[in-house]
Order: C-alpha cells, then structure tokens, then sequence
C-alpha cells in the first residue's frame, strides 16, 4: 500500500481549530506569562518536529477523529498506563534506585491511563517527522515504522510469556553490558558525567558551605515564598518510600531558588530548585531537587475514565504514580507536595541524564537499529505498568493483555502505524506551517 497523505482541509477552518485547541491547553498558563509561551512557541516554529512535540493537545483532539481508533482495544488494552507523549526524542539515560544507568523512555509529565496505541501512533508520526527532516523516503520512512511495530510485538511477547524474575533475566534492560549502537553511546556519556560537574554549574562554595549560584537563570525568593516552598517540601517528604528515608540527614535543606519553565513542555509553570545535603557530609554529594507545577496532561482531555480521574489527588500526584508504574526501579527522590493549592511534582535534576541525539543518526540502517530498541524499550515500559506495579487502578497484566489483542491480527499492527505515521505526518507538517503564519502574524490570542 502505498503512502497515506493528510486530507486537504481548508487552511483558515485548521487554523481557528488550532488557535481553539491551544486556547483551551494553553490559555490560563499564557496570560499569566506570555513572555515564557513567546518563547516555547518560538522554539516550536524552529521545525515541524518541534511543533509536533509541543502540540500533543492537538494531537490527541485529531486522534479522537481517527476511524480506526478502536483497532486492538478492549476494556483492558484501552486503559493501560501509558506515556501520553512518545516521541523519537523522550528517549534517554537515568540512574535508577539500585545505582545502575539505564537507557529508557523518559519525561512522564503526560503520563496517564488510555488506549496502549496512542503511544505506538505518537512515536510512529514522530518517526515520520524524523525521517521527512532527513530527506528519506516514504519508503524507508515505511520500513522504519514496520520495524519498529515488529520490535515492540516480538519484546510485548517475550514479556508475556516470560513470569517474575525469568523475565529480568531474559529480558534486560538497555544498561553498559547490553546497549549497542548509540543508545550505548548515551549511556557511555551518561556514565563520564559527574555530580560534581552539575553542582559546578548551578553551585559555589560560600563561607564553607554550598549554595546556589547568582547567576544561571535562578531567581532569589522573598521570606514569604521562600517560607511556602519549605512547607511544601515537608509535604513531599511525606510522599517518599522508606527506603529514601534511610539518612534524614540526606533532606536538610541548604538554598533554595526559583526558576521559571521555558521549554517546549514547562512554558509558564513556576518552579524552584532546592538545594540538599545528600547521603554524606562532603560537599560533592549534595543533590539538587527540583519542585514544578504538574501541568494537566493533554490525553486526559479526551478519556471519559471516571476511576482514573477520581485515583489522583492532583496533577502532581498523577505523574508521580505514573512515573513509578511505567519506570522500573524510578528516582528514589521522586515524590509529589501541593503549593498554593496546585499540584507539584518533585524529582532530581540528575547529572546522568543524557537524552538521545538524533543530529548525527543519517544512515537509514544505522536509524532502523535504533527504532527496533526504541519499540523494545516502549514495550518494556508498557509491561511495567500492570497488576506488579503496586497501583490498583490497572488490576491486570498489562503485557498479557496487549499480546491477546495483538495475537488476533499479527500483520495489521505494522499497516496500522504504517498509514497512520504517513497520514499523520503530512498533516503535521502542513499544521506547523500554518502555526508559523498564525504566530509571526500576531493571530495568538495573548502574545
């Protein structure tokens, strides 16, 4: 079959749907800092990739229109955890709670419970998006996006027949003894970072003692805010495993500061960077925390799933727990707290976080060799989030379900994400055109 394209569609009738969408995801976050959105959508104009990543509430509002939306689901495959926002670049390394560096999926601010193949679909669209950039063809482009479904139902399959610690000894994760390829590569610049180095950069020694730098972007808080954030950082505590609680001595607090987002994903929320002993007296093990308002995900917009939204206090709570489901072994210091009656999320900024660089990754095999361990790794992390994980909202093995409901169509999951990547990219491309003349003209409500 050959290669779907996006349906024309009159450019002003897409253009009030887009300004709609974003009125609705981003309209209370942009008037109270238009500044941090010109600069979110600035970097979302820079390429239709950027614009896809930023765009996932528009998105998941086409994805309701999809005719083949119900394809492989049932009540269990439709309500397992999934990322919310899997994309080619939400890839990367993290140290787990037993000191290993993994390479994995990351960033589970969009975390939610819905269809297993919303995932699959946003990665596919975003490999079309990647590939386009890199001149190939809508061959190849096909060839990828097959391989990818392929490597996630052979992994899905091997972790629904696998059970307990078979599967872990069977089935590794992607660490140093069995990475390859640039995922490898991650790792091993993962593994020269330090955590000197990160304190280096955001930290100096004052009258023998650790603080926050000047300068770097952080913002110095009155005695009110300050005040607020350390009774919410209290709150967090409470939040923690007990096996974080091993060293009290680990959460004294040294400095605080507060920052605000202004990447693609954090335009608008406030949040601050709280400065720790660590788990020992010397001054290169102190750890810096961070503390943001959980944003509300964009999938959820479009999940009438009563349980799912009565099972989370607040946004903050939801991307902790869902971090905690889809991540083996998450952050120790990953927790949640509430400031100014909004919903925070609170985790390391870790000095052994290296995402993956596609900027050197040209070779079309060398490409398809990465997206088999991405469907891998996708499939690793939706087998996480089941009835093992210590949550109750998802009461079944997740893997097994998705491999019954696979299992009736082999050859048709490859064909689905196949049309849908093309289909979806082409439209993609098109909408970031259209944002570029809405934002450059001053049609953006606010900015």
């Amino acid at each position: 079959m050959s290669p779907q394209h996006a349906p024309a569609q009159d450019t002003a009738q897409r253009s009030e749907e887009i300004l709609a969408v974003f009125g609705t995801a981003f309209g209370e976050l942009l008037a109270a800092d238009p500044a941090a959105f010109r600069v979110k959508f600035r970097k979302m104009a820079a390429s239709a990739f950027a614009f896809y990543r930023g765009a996932a509430c528009l998105f998941y509002k086409d994805l309701e229109a999809e005719p083949d939306g119900g394809a492989y689901l049932d009540d269990r495959t439709g309500r397992v955890w999934i990322h919310g926002d899997l994309h080619a670049e939400n890839f990367g390394t993290y140290m787990d709670a037993t000191g290993r560096l993994i390479f994995n999926v990351n960033d589970f601010d969009e975390a939610y419970v819905g269809p297993f193949t919303w995932d699959l679909k946003r990665f596919a669209a975003s490999v079309a998006l990647v590939g386009y950039a890199k001149a190939l063809s809508d061959g190849q482009i096909t060839d990828l996006v097959h391989t990818y479904a392929a490597a996630y139902r052979e992994r899905i399959h091997a972790l629904a027949s696998a059970s307990g610690g078979a599967a872990d000894e069977e089935l590794p994760p992607f660490t140093l003894d069995t990475a390859q390829g640039p995922l490898l590569g991650a790792l091993r610049d993962a593994r020269a970072l330090t955590r000197f180095g990160l304190l280096e950069s955001m930290t100096e020694i004052r009258d023998f003692e650790r603080r926050f730098a000047a300068d770097g972007g952080s913002v110095e808080l009155d005695a009110a805010t300050r005040y607020k954030v350390l009774a919410a950082f209290d709150g967090y505590l409470e939040t923690l495993p007990e096996s974080s609680l091993s060293r009290p001595d680990s959460y004294r607090v040294k400095d605080v500061v507060g920052r605000r987002g202004i990447g693609i994903g954090s335009a608008g929320l406030p949040s601050y960077n709280i400065l720790l002993e660590g788990n020992s007296d010397a001054l290169e093990n102190d750890v810096v925390i961070y503390l943001k308002q959980a944003q509300t995900p964009a999938v959820s917009r479009h999940i009438t799933d009563a349980e799912a939204r009565a099972y989370f206090l607040h946004e903050g709570h939801r991307t902790v727990i869902s971090q905690r489901a889809l991540q083996a072994h998450a952050d120790p210091w990953l927790g949640w707290t509430e400031l100014d009656g909004a919903g925070q999320l609170v985790a390391e900024i870790s000095p052994y976080a290296v995402d993956l660089d596609w900027s050197d990754l040209d070779d079309p095999e060398e490409i398809a060799v990465v997206v088999a361990d991405l469907g891998r790794a996708t499939a690793t992390m939706h087998a996480s989030a089941d009835d093992e994980s210590g949550h109750s909202l998802v009461p079944f093995s997740t893997e097994r379900a998705i491999d019954a409901a696979l299992a009736a169509d082999e050859d048709g999951l490859g064909q689905l994400l196949v049309d849908f990547a093309h289909t979806y990219g082409a439209r993609a491309r098109a909408d970031h055109q259209i944002f570029v003349d809405l934002f450059r003209n001053g049609r953006i409500p606010g900015l």
